[in-house]
């Protein structure tokens, strides 16, 4: 039978072998936790959510609200790129939901370090409540 491996490992094929990336094989994972105070923030507002260190890879988020979101459509990512991690979508659970892109699960650590923010993209957010983004990263 065939054996191949996963990208993240593809260098134990070859000789010499080479080590995987310490950020997506055994590293450490790191959490940025990002709390919102909910104040009819308005369509097209941004929040800062965090500051990630280059060489750290994407794995996951959670959001968790004290409130549904309603008609709120919020995504996750960066300047430029407003759905990096998260895709513009409503929020409504008012529990713990994952999130995540695959594209940017499986992209190489970070070049450079970058500033995450949530966007909001539709109506504006609740008057009251609290909103709270974690975003976890794998390091070295």
């Amino acid at each position: 039978m065939a054996q191949t491996y996963a990208s993240e490992v593809s260098g134990l094929g070859t000789t010499p072998t080479t080590n995987s990336n310490g950020a997506v094989q055994g590293g450490r994972v790191r959490r940025f936790r990002a709390t919102i105070t909910l104040a009819s923030q308005a369509d097209g507002d941004t929040v800062v959510l965090a500051q990630v260190p280059a060489g750290y890879a994407f794995a996951y988020g959670i959001l968790n609200a004290s409130a549904t979101l309603g008609s709120s459509t919020i995504a996750v990512g960066v300047s430029g790129t407003a759905a990096k991690y998260r895709a513009a979508a409503v929020f409504t659970a008012a529990a713990p939901t994952l999130f995540g892109v695959s594209t940017a699960m499986d992209d190489a650590p970070l070049g450079s370090g970058e500033t995450v923010i949530l966007t909001n993209t539709t109506a504006a957010l609740p008057s009251s409540g609290t909103l709270i983004v974690d975003l976890y990263f794998s390091a070295p």
